[in-house]
């Protein structure tokens, strides 16, 4: 994402001590009553560790943020967090835990009552909230203020682990490029699930795919995961349709084939979307080869080498709008894909 000058900013603390590892899954399964998300998840999250989940929605990514954050015991296995481990959860879920009669000074004041009032102003101002604002009560904040609150009491308890469920989801530009940069500047460990594209990319340096009830290493780049959702996806299990009482396999043709209808537009539109995206990149490459070679710079190729910079520069314009395109249609498909098979 290109620099966007931002008057906010999100500041991490050094993280608490940070043992080794900091937590570990030994053959876990994890649900809700007795239905089984996932099973047999093996995972050692370890001190600096920065791992994005990937995988459709549903597909059991939160459940497992959640048994993270100890907000879920696992069903079987065994789940060691260290003694020294130091959670902050950033979920959607958690705006609804603010106390809404209460202001964010309060909020704040909470967590350490020896704060001064100018402490505790300085800090939020770096979070957007100003004046009057952070002695209001926190019941007509936006849900973006809210996000940014929760955000803020987060990272004032110095966390030696992260985990973040959609934490750009309510916020604007400005204060998401604000986060991805403390993000960079964390040093402890982190377990990131977000939509946002930039971000995935921006502050994690692999990524485990969550899908058909596994959680496993995905070896690839954000491109390739690209190309990884756009693969004919079966929507039903053949088997549990013909399993339901008074469903012929006729019948069950016609259902698998009412929801192809529904979800081809989608993925007619993303697959344009990411042809074009191919045809951003090669020329952007192009551009960056032609620009690398010594002869570009001399006098005589000055007016050329402009020309190149100023396309290179809308065709990073162009990439950021085509992949935010492509995220919101990705997500409106996902989002139709599991209502179809629920």
């Amino acid at each position: 994402m290109a620099h966007v000058d931002s008057p906010f900013h999100f500041k991490f603390f050094k993280p608490s001590k940070l043992p080794h590892p900091l937590v570990r899954l030994d053959d876990v399964s994890i649900g809700y009553g007795d239905k089984v998300v996932l099973h047999k998840v093996k995972l050692s999250l370890m001190p600096g560790e920065r791992i994005g989940l990937l995988g459709h929605n549903g597909a059991g990514k939160s459940t497992l943020i959640k048994l993270l954050a100890a907000e879920l015991k696992p069903q079987t296995g065994e789940c060691e967090p260290s003694s020294e481990l130091k959670v902050g959860y950033f979920a959607q879920h958690q705006m609804e835990l603010l106390d809404m009669q209460a202001s964010a000074l309060l909020h704040v004041q909470r967590l350490d009552p020896k704060l001064t009032e100018q402490e505790i102003r300085n800090y939020l101002g770096g979070y957007n909230f100003h004046g009057d604002q952070v002695l209001q009560a926190v019941q007509p904040f936006s849900g973006g203020e809210k996000a940014r609150l929760v955000l803020a009491l987060l990272i004032y308890q110095k966390p030696n682990l992260l985990l973040l469920d959609e934490p750009t989801n309510h916020l604007d530009l400005e204060m998401r490029h604000a986060l991805s940069l403390a993000l960079q500047d964390f040093e402890g460990a982190m377990v990131l699930v977000s939509h946002d594209r930039h971000l995935l990319r921006a502050v994690t340096d692999q990524f485990l795919l969550v899908d058909g009830g596994k959680v496993v290493e995905f070896d690839g780049d954000l491109d390739q995961y690209r190309q990884w959702l756009l693969q004919p996806k079966e929507l039903v299990d053949d088997q549990s349709i013909v399993d339901k009482p008074g469903t012929s396999r006729k019948e069950m043709r016609q259902q698998q084939a009412e929801m192809r209808r529904q979800l081809q537009p989608l993925k007619n539109q993303l697959k344009k979307l990411d042809q074009k995206l191919q045809a951003i990149n090669q020329r952007k490459q192009q551009i960056e080869n032609e620009l690398s070679q010594p002869e570009i710079y001399e006098a005589e190729s000055r007016q050329r080498m402009q020309e190149l910079s100023q396309e290179q520069g809308n065709l990073l314009k162009q990439l950021e709008e085509t992949e935010e395109q492509w995220l919101e249609q990705s997500m409106e498909l996902e989002t139709l894909e599991l209502n179809l098979n629920h």
